[in-house]
């Protein structure tokens, strides 16, 4: 592949005719990160501090409302001939998909492009290509108030604190991203997502500054 061009992911399909005619649903074009324009806008707000703070306001939040369901995004870009993944990094220490919680009442879908469109676009009203939301790869739960999440309801867990569902978010050739000021964008590659806590962090981009350990924040 030469550089630039575009990486076709897809699973493959047989010589079955209906399983070629299906194939179109699972092929996602992802195009080279630099056909894409990254600015910045004013930092938001965040609520909570610390890893612990983020627990205790789940446990308030949960006994006022009841299950909290999250929606995250899975974006990808071609760097340097692989797929990376697009996360948000806070002060330099937790990484997340680019999502958030939903309002009562909210859709899933309704939800996802209001946080993708806060924390990637220039503002919530802006004229900006609406995201495109694709289909649900997955559902994890928190069964109490810890940091673990599981791909899976364990069957012994009748009240889950938490649900995040993660969706594939489908990129246009091109398109603005706008960033708050105290969020960092960093481009992974898929194969240090696993044990993302041992990842090489010169594999890693940053998105403003190139390479991960750049101290911009």
């Amino acid at each position: 592949m030469r550089e630039g061009e575009v990486v076709v992911l897809a699973n493959g399909a047989d010589d079955n005719p209906q399983e070629g005619e299906r194939l179109a649903d699972y092929v996602v074009d992802v195009y080279p990160l630099n056909r894409y324009y990254f600015g910045s806008k004013d930092a938001l707000s965040t609520k909570d501090e610390t890893i612990a703070d983020s627990l205790l306001r789940l446990k308030s939040n949960y006994e006022a409302r009841g299950l909290r369901t999250n929606v995250q995004a899975v974006i990808l870009v071609e760097l340097f001939k692989h797929p990376h993944l697009l996360l948000l990094q806070v002060k330099n220490r937790t990484f997340d998909l680019p999502g958030g919680r939903l309002k009562q009442g909210e859709s899933d879908l309704e939800g996802l492009r209001r946080k993708l469109s806060r924390k990637l676009s220039l503002d919530e009203g802006s004229d900006e290509v609406e995201w495109e939301v694709g289909d649900c790869l997955g559902m994890w739960w928190r069964p109490d108030f810890e940091t673990v999440l599981y791909p899976y309801l364990p069957p012994n867990i009748k009240q889950p604190k938490e649900c995040a569902k993660l969706f594939l978010v489908k990129l246009p050739v091109s398109r603005k991203f706008i960033v708050p000021k105290n969020l960092k964008l960093l481009a992974v590659p898929l194969c240090q997502v696993h044990d993302n806590h041992k990842a090489d962090a010169r594999s890693t981009w940053c998105i403003r500054c190139g390479p991960a350990e750049c101290t911009w924040l």
